[in-house]
């Protein structure tokens, strides 16, 4: 497997994925796409990622979501994919969504992190290089700061559009205070402003409780969600312990063992059970559950093997669920509405 053209010129690859529009912008996501924060740095085999991407692409995955600091190292997986590009996909970068991120700490010195027009354009220069691109889809800033006026981190994603550098732009990780003002600044500038990328699962509700979720929905303003399956843990991964190359043993910065307590184990075991009622595993119903209603566009799926993204692909076409399952989710994770 060593030629790109392994891959069919025809629309076959597309027949297993539901995409949706994004906010009431013309662009459309799958309903899965695929991170590479973690599985795509200097430390990972690039012949496992190339067999990750391809079956994602030959799967109907058309979104292949990153940021400058993903590795480790920082920079490695954007490097990872312009090697990608190079290899396999230049030819279809046109049926590709590539986005790119910058917001968290990258390089040292004051001008390394944040939210000032400095970082984010002369990031956004270096993501280019890095992937091999002319241009990325979607330019996110990626987090909040409250040391830069945000007018300022929003003309920067203004002007990198006007620049032909970005087609659309994004946020993550904005409250709904800030996605309000975004969204008022940046369509007062024309610019293409289509998305909030946020953590959303059966067990991290913030979107929900902070009111990003009916915001956008209301305003036409798109959700990715990212880290639908809590890390891993709703998944069948930790049902009978820690496996060796599960992430918490391999990479324990973002899932310690310490958030698998007793409480947490049972609530993912009832889960499953509910998960095995309706014919699939919890992985799937967890990716279900996110898309349920419409308003969440995409969700970003994180993978260590190409066979876990061709199984959670069958959630997209599974996000009906019973008043009575919903309610009995809500129980399992002691979430009462």
């Amino acid at each position: 497997m060593t030629n790109v053209n392994i891959y069919q010129a025809d629309s076959q690859r597309y027949d297993s994925m539901t995409y949706h529009s994004v906010g009431r912008s013309g662009l459309k996501f799958p309903a899965v796409s695929l991170g590479f924060w973690h599985n795509f740095g200097s430390r990972d085999c690039y012949d496992n990622m190339r067999a990750m991407a391809r079956a994602a692409f030959d799967s109907g995955i058309t979104q292949f979501d990153l940021a400058n600091n993903y590795g480790p190292a920082y920079g490695s997986a954007e490097e990872s994919l312009g090697r990608l590009m190079r290899d396999d996909f230049r030819p279809y970068r046109d049926e590709l969504i590539i986005t790119t991120k910058a917001g968290y700490d990258m390089w040292e010195g004051p001008y390394g992190h944040g939210g000032s027009r400095k970082y984010l354009i002369s990031s956004l220069e270096q993501s280019l290089k890095r992937m091999n691109l002319d241009y990325v889809d979607i330019f996110y800033h990626h987090c909040m700061d409250s040391e830069t006026p945000v007018e300022e981190s929003l003309q920067a994603l203004a002007d990198v559009v006007r620049q032909g550098k970005a087609l659309y732009v994004g946020v993550s990780n904005y409250d709904e205070e800030h996605t309000r003002r975004a969204v008022q600044y940046l369509r007062d500038r024309d610019c293409p402003f289509v998305v909030n990328q946020r953590s959303y699962s059966i067990f991290n509700r913030a979107i929900e409780q902070d009111g990003v979720k009916e915001f956008c929905a209301q305003e036409g303003v798109g959700i990715i969600a990212f880290s639908p399956l809590a890390q891993g843990m709703l998944s069948d991964k930790y049902l009978k312990g820690i496996p060796a190359d599960s992430r918490i043993a391999r990479d324990g910065r973002f899932l310690k063992a310490s958030a698998l307590t007793e409480e947490r184990l049972g609530q993912i075991a009832a889960l499953n059970n509910i998960a095995a009622r309706r014919g699939q595993t919890l992985a799937q119903m967890a990716l279900s559950w996110v898309l349920r209603d419409g308003k969440v566009c995409s969700v970003l799926i994180g993978a260590s093997k190409p066979e876990q993204i061709v199984e959670n692909i069958a959630a997209a076409n599974r996000t009906d669920f019973t008043a009575e399952e919903l309610a009995e989710i809500d129980q399992a994770c002691g979430i009462h509405l």
